[in-house]
């Protein structure tokens, strides 16, 4: 019987324009042998550069209310007037290769998680100031002004739940918040938790 640590659930969450999604990209380029990201399905539109199966599984309303009556998500959420979803079967999946597995979820997402795999850790990654929030969400250019304000409202609702993340990560530099999450989830994928700060 093989004493290798079994993979983990990991999510990370963080408010639009936070830079969550470049940081995690690279982290997963550098473990790629020990991590794999859970897909989302999703009924918003596509942004420009995104690619169906392979950044979310772009799906209509109709569809994602079957999924969701057949009881196919470990977690779903409406956010910003679209669906989010998480199927359990690519969880399955890639734990059964012997990975851990990373997705990239809202707080409410986080929590359904959390109480779906008590033993999922949850890595949140801050911005430095909602200063500098806005000014990274004006900047994208992905969204109309109303759509930002809301997503910067969503940002403040979302710090109640910080406290409720096993990690928190600033991202006030790119590369230096990388190696941090890099090395932090290099740790729990490895079985090292004891450094975790149980909630």
């Amino acid at each position: 019987m093989s004493d290798a640590p079994k993979g983990q659930v990991i999510v990370i969450s963080g408010p639009s324009g936070v830079g969550k999604t470049s940081l995690y990209k690279k982290v997963l380029e550098e473990l790629k042998d020990k991590l794999d990201f859970s897909i989302s399905v999703t009924t918003r539109t596509p942004r420009q550069d995104e690619k169906n199966g392979e950044d979310y599984i772009f799906i209509n309303e109709e569809e994602f209310k079957k999924m969701t009556a057949r009881g196919e998500f470990a977690e779903w959420a409406e956010v910003h007037g679209n669906f989010y979803g998480t199927p359990k079967t690519e969880i399955d999946r890639i734990l059964a290769s012997g990975k851990s597995v990373l997705l990239d979820l809202d707080v409410q997402g986080a929590m359904k998680i959390r109480d779906a795999y008590a033993k999922a850790k949850l890595i949140y990654i801050l911005p430095p100031s909602f200063e500098v929030l806005e000014r990274r969400l004006y900047g994208r250019n992905t969204d109309d002004s109303e759509t930002r304000h809301i997503r910067m409202q969503n940002a403040v609702n979302e710090m109640k739940y910080v406290s409720r993340y096993h990690v928190r990560i600033t991202n006030d530099d790119f590369e230096r918040a990388a190696k941090e999450l890099h090395d932090t989830i290099e740790k729990l994928v490895s079985g090292d938790e004891s450094w975790i700060e149980y909630l």
